[in-house]
């Protein structure tokens, strides 16, 4: 926290364009400082006023004598400038600059913006925005911002690239009675950035939980590096926005056209243990329940609940968010049975009536909490005649043991207040649907299973690096992107896959002689660096069984392909042993302008084509990450092999996924890759590379 002491913790700030007027900017800052009480110096500056809100008023700081810590900023666009070499000349080792109109509007503001940020480099100073609202520390009195007023202590701290966005979560924070350590607003990135927070807030011992507002992230690799630090010791949420389609226009691979800005950020996430929040609700949901309980130590859920209804909608949610619905142990439902109504249900949702008194509440809450059975318990409660919200809420609080997490749904509205009160008063989460609870609570098994992940080990296969590195260096010489099968398959060949016997043949009898050499039957295809999609264009023929189909192939592909690409250069037609039976996957890689290689897999065939059942990983990847990028597609039944269907060797496919996670990584000119179909058989099978195609980087 040592490089950011001075924005967070300043003992010194002084505003500059500080007002008389309220309503103004400057005005607004400087009385949040003091209502907020801040115990630190003040100075306001303002060559217009002798003293603003009772403090005595410099005309400027320069030539004052003052040295201070912070400068906050808030002067018209052309005073910018000028006001931030006054701060540095004072000794200021972090400037905030509340100004708008700077690289958001146009290329003169977008200049003065790099000046800016480069004044405060050579004075080795901080810069946050410019365009921002500022920045609190609620621990530290500090509430440099003109968002409102102070927020009280908690141990949630927010970082935000939108101020409007920092508004709304500190009013909704309020409005949830939660606490807040520290909310910075980022505005333009000038100089600090979501990675410099992260670090920072990592670091915090006040901060418990993270929140994040991004619109874009600066650098991939940098991003990915602070976040799993940060996740590594405390949850990390983010809600993403401004994701889109851009670049897909321009990918000519499988892999290419499915991945997307949006998959890339979730890949980058995942990768760092990051909870992705998909809307502003979801942010603190998942906050206000990290921040509140203890993590759960395995998916198994247990509901509580005064009515059926609810509790079958949360069993429906706890399933279809991948967690269990526990089966309560015997021991257990024994208790409950002794100590609930004939009629009341000890099953899992355990349903305590209508007419629940808060003791029914206390005494499933107490044998939820000591069944081994149960990681995390869920309670409901819909206001009936007989039901007592706060008095239930209270009994529920008073015998929790802090173990495992509670999570509640108080269902409704003006009834139920006064119990959600209660709830927040014991720091137990409330939310006003099963759903959103559960949803929570997926949030925190996901982290906790990051968490507990086994350390990454990423395997480094013997592989001929040189031959591959040849094949890529002549490809660009000669000015093309296109590999195309046979140079993909080669450098393939390099990195350890099993390629098919082939050869390229540019005459009929090639052809016939070739097939004869591999033994039929054989594939035939066009080799052209300008006919990328091969099939479209009648470019493919299998199964040829004998030497006259194979010359009839050849004879007839070479036609259509003339009259269908009369500008496209062949270079023969590739003869290719057809391989035997086996499952159709997909492997391949694009990079992320951002982020960097991003591994795919997926089924071959309609759930590639149609369903688009595809699943993305960054590289470099270990095989416990290959194994769980099969398992999370929703086609992972038929790799597994179910209902006497024998599943495929699993460990094959992942480390397929390894070496090209290996390929890519050492070769960066490597722009996409496909290996489609990746033929994979029955465990102790060879898989085999059926076609592939590698585009490389344009040559700068």
């Amino acid at each position: 926290m040592s490089e950011l002491s001075a924005l967070l913790y300043p003992q010194t700030v002084a505003v500059i364009g500080a007002s008389r007027t309220p309503g103004k900017v400057g005005h607004d800052i400087l009385a949040n400082l003091t209502a907020g009480g801040f115990t630190g110096r003040l100075l306001p500056i303002n060559p217009a006023a002798k003293e603003i809100l009772g403090l005595p008023c410099l005309p400027a700081l320069q030539g004052s004598g003052e040295q201070i810590d912070l400068g906050v900023i808030a002067v018209p666009r052309p005073l910018v400038e000028a006001a931030v070499e006054d701060c540095l000349a004072a000794g200021a080792r972090a400037v905030a600059v509340i100004t708008a109109g700077f690289k958001e509007m146009d290329a003169a503001g977008a200049a003065l913006e790099s000046k800016l940020a480069e004044l405060c480099h050579r004075r080795q100073a901080r810069l946050l925005g410019p365009n921002c609202l500022g920045l609190i520390n609620s621990h530290h009195r500090l509430n440099a911002s003109f968002a409102g007023k102070m927020p009280t202590c908690g141990n949630i701290s927010v970082i935000s690239q939108s101020g409007a966005l920092a508004t709304a979560i500190l009013d909704l924070a309020a409005g949830r009675h939660l606490g807040l350590a520290k909310l910075v607003s980022i505005g333009n990135k000038a100089d600090l950035s979501e990675v410099d927070l992260l670090s920072a807030l990592a670091a915090d011992d006040q901060t418990g939980v993270i929140v994040a507002y991004l619109e874009d992230i600066s650098s991939g690799d940098d991003f990915v590096r602070a976040a799993t630090e940060a996740s590594s010791r405390k949850p990390v949420i983010i809600l993403k926005s401004g994701t889109t389609e851009a670049g897909r226009q321009a990918a000519t691979s499988h892999t290419g056209v499915l991945a997307g800005a949006d998959i890339a950020y979730g890949a980058a996430f995942r990768r760092a243990g990051v909870i992705r929040a998909d809307t502003f609700e979801a942010l603190f949901d998942s906050a206000t329940a990290l921040a509140m309980q203890p993590l759960p130590r395995g998916p198994r859920v247990l509901i509580i609940t005064n009515a059926g209804g609810p509790g079958t909608m949360a069993a429906d949610a706890v399933e279809q968010a991948g967690l269990q619905v526990a089966a309560l142990d015997q021991n257990t439902a024994a208790a409950l049975r002794e100590k609930l109504p004939r009629a009341a249900s000890v099953g899992n949702p355990i349903d305590v009536l209508g007419d629940a008194e808060p003791e029914r509440y206390a005494a499933a809450v107490s044998a939820a909490q000591d069944d081994p059975a149960v990681d995390a318990i869920v309670v409901i409660l819909t206001p009936q005649a007989m039901t007592k919200p706060a008095a239930t809420a209270r009994a529920v609080a008073a015998g929790l043991t802090g173990d495992k997490p509670v999570l509640a749904a108080f269902m409704g509205g003006e009834e139920v207040m006064p119990g959600r009160a209660e709830l927040v008063a014991a720091g137990l989460p409330d939310y006003p649907s099963p759903e959103r609870a559960v949803a929570a609570l997926k949030a925190m098994h996901d982290y906790a299973s990051w968490r507990r992940r086994p350390p990454r080990v990423v395997t480094r296969f013997r592989v001929n690096r040189r031959r591959a590195e040849r094949i890529i260096t002549r490809r660009r010489r000669s000015g093309h992107r296109q590999l195309g099968e046979v140079r993909a398959k080669n450098v393939l060949a390099a990195y350890g896959f099993q390629i098919p016997e082939g050869y390229l043949a540019t005459t009929a009898d090639e052809a016939v002689e070739a097939a004869r050499r591999i033994g039929f039957p054989v594939a035939m295809k066009v080799v052209s660096p300008d006919i990328v999609h091969k099939s479209d264009l009648g470019g493919v023929k299998l199964n040829l069984v004998d030497a006259e189909a194979a010359r009839d192939a050849f004879d007839l592909m070479s036609l259509r392909i003339g009259q269908r690409a009369p500008e496209a250069r062949i270079e023969g037609l590739y003869v290719e042993k057809m391989l035997g039976k086996g499952l159709e996957v997909i492997i391949g890689m694009t990079r992320d302008p951002q982020f960097g290689p991003m591994l795919m897999f997926g089924l071959g065939g309609i759930f590639v084509e149609v369903m688009k059942d595809v699943t993305f990983h960054l590289a470099p990847i270990s095989e416990a990450e290959a194994l769980l990028m099969l398992k999370s597609t929703r086609s992972y039944e038929i790799l597994e092999g179910r209902r006497g269907q024998r599943g495929v060797d699993l460990a094959a496919i992942a480390h397929g996924l390894q070496r090209i996670s290996q390929l890519t990584t050492d070769f960066p000119q490597i722009a996409e890759l496909d290996i489609n179909p990746f033929i994979v058989g029955e465990i102790g099978t060879q898989p085999m590379v059926a076609d592939a195609r590698i585009t490389l980087e344009k040559v700068p």
